[in-house]
């Protein structure tokens, strides 16, 4: 079974008022913490990038099994960022996360990836929904193909999909502003 990754690391980062995506926890940045997290479990993994898509290139480009794509929409939002990295699933399934979750443990991907027969697979902690989640690839032809959603979360509503609680928050910290930052940081 194939197993794939799409990460979004196309925004502006408006609210954190810096480019999140190279910020460093840990000595390592954000997107890099984010493309090994989902390394240790993809085959191949797509990291969708837009502006400031020249500070992501020599960070994608120190990985085998990592391709940079570029999303000509990204200033349309993030729609369309996914629907750039879904165009470019060749798996069965492939997870799903924005590039700015840097605490992705191990354990929530092996206890999503249990459940993989499942369309959807998405994490909880204390009962909120969080990244990554697993998606099985068809679905990323289907959302492709229709008109009907203008987002990814509609979509996914419409599938029922299954949620597995897990014992890491990190699914649920992104890194919004610098508030989000430093909390991360006083957390790694």
């Amino acid at each position: 079974m194939s197993v794939e990754a799409v990460i979004l690391a196309a925004g502006f980062s408006s609210r954190a008022k810096t480019y999140k995506m190279t910020l460093k926890i840990d000595g390592k940045t954000v997107i890099e913490r984010a493309i090994e997290s989902m390394l240790k479990f993809s085959s191949r993994v797509i990291v969708v990038g837009g502006y400031k898509i020249e500070n992501l290139k020599p960070i994608v480009k120190k990985y085998e099994s990592v391709e940079l794509v570029f999303n000509e929409e990204f200033e349309k939002g993030m729609f369309s960022s996914i629907k750039r990295g879904f165009s470019c699933i060749k798996g069965e399934n492939f997870f799903f996360m924005p590039g700015d979750y840097p605490l992705i443990g191990d354990m929530v991907c092996l206890e999503l990836l249990k459940h993989k027969k499942s369309e959807i697979v998405i994490p909880t902690y204390k009962g909120k929904k969080g990244h990554p989640v697993l998606i099985k690839a068809n679905l990323a032809k289907e959302l492709l193909q229709s008109d009907k959603y203008s987002n990814l979360r509609d979509f996914i509503n419409d599938k029922k999909p299954i949620f597995v609680p897990v014992g890491n928050e990190g699914i649920l910290l992104d890194i919004d502003t610098i508030e989000d930052y430093e909390k991360i940081l006083a957390l790694s």
